[in-house]
């Protein structure tokens, strides 16, 4: 497989759990890089305090600077950019899909110091573009609070092999993301393979509405449901009864151990561009999580060579998911 370079969302991550003393095999394993490559980030981006962010994507870009040829930007090319910014693609994807697609071959960061530039001069393309303004708090207290009102509880460190390495369609990790005040909810699943992304909204955090959700949302893949992995939420609590309807395996990670569904946490954090913490969740339609998720799935992703969610799923399984989605939260 091609080294990519890191993103500035990968180093954003790197730095938050660096300073909560994750190992260099920790972040590596979240992230789906080597460990070479986290030491080797830890090591030659660093500053004099410390591993910063945006001081290494600094130092990053500066030092590939004059590896890349400049590419002129024709009119074709800034339309078909502006295009694809609008459909919230990251300049990195856009760089991916287009060199794939035997379009264009333009360098991310090209396109980074494109829309910088857009931006002072007024323009709105940065809107486009994820922003980070997520804190991290270390999480104390027993792990085994977490545990209680949990029936009949399987430790991911049950999970079969072919779950852990991603090496078949159908294994899935599930979370909930809730509204400012706790007002609203939304159920979220991830195909751990594809990269596909569910959502449902429901009005709180019950067992039974949050369950009934997962149903609904998987009924549909049930072919391709042979795991399903969630956190420690007592929402989770009536996870027996998604097995039996499903006739797959549920397991949960251990507490505090977000990195165990990584990809779910990561999916999370995608979706709150279209619905941030500071926004109430209770009158959230069916329609606005559709088209969120939709166009979360319609992005090309790197790790799948720049194809997207819809593609792969649909590759491996011969199912269109983007009409199951649809018809999943519109009935």
């Amino acid at each position: 497989m091609a080294y990519t370079h890191l993103t500035p969302e990968e180093r954003h991550y790197i730095e938050t759990r660096h300073k909560l003393k994750d190992s260099t095999v920790t972040i590596a394993s979240a992230l789906g890089r080597s460990q070479s490559t986290i030491s080797r980030e830890l090591s030659r981006n660093r500053g004099q305090r410390g591993y910063r962010h945006k001081q290494a994507q600094g130092k990053a870009r500066q030092r590939h600077a004059d590896k890349h040829k400049a590419v002129k930007m024709t009119p074709a090319l800034v339309n078909n950019i502006d295009e694809l910014l609008e459909q919230q693609w990251s300049p990195e994807q856009i760089s991916g899909r287009l060199k794939q697609e035997g379009k264009a071959t333009v360098c991310h960061e090209t396109i980074y110091q494109y829309v910088l530039n857009d931006k002072h001069a007024g323009g709105k393309l940065y809107l486009n573009l994820r922003r980070h303004t997520k804190k991290y708090r270390k999480r104390y207290g027993s792990s085994t609070g977490s545990l209680k009102g949990i029936p009949n509880r399987v430790d991911i460190d049950e999970r079969p092999d072919e779950a852990n390495q991603r090496v078949r369609l159908g294994d899935w990790e599930a979370d909930t993301m809730i509204g400012k005040g706790h007002q609203g909810a939304l159920v979220t699943l991830d195909e751990r393979k594809s990269k596909l992304r569910l959502a449902f909204p429901v009005a709180n955090k019950a067992a039974e509405a949050v369950t009934g959700s997962i149903i609904t949302l998987l009924d549909g893949f049930k072919e391709w449901v042979h795991t399903v992995t969630f956190d420690n939420g007592k929402e989770f609590a009536k996870h027996e009864q998604v097995a039996q309807f499903l006739e797959c395996k549920t397991y949960f990670a251990k507490p505090y151990h977000s990195w165990e569904r990584g990809q779910n946490e990561n999916a999370n954090g995608l979706l709150r561009q279209y619905f941030p913490k500071a926004m109430s969740l209770s009158d959230v339609t069916s329609q606005q999580v559709l088209e969120a998720v939709h166009k979360l799935n319609n992005r090309p992703r790197k790790c799948l060579n720049f194809k997207t969610p819809y593609e792969v799923f649909r590759e491996l399984s011969g199912l269109d998911a983007e009409k199951l989605v649809g018809y999943a939260l519109i009935t």
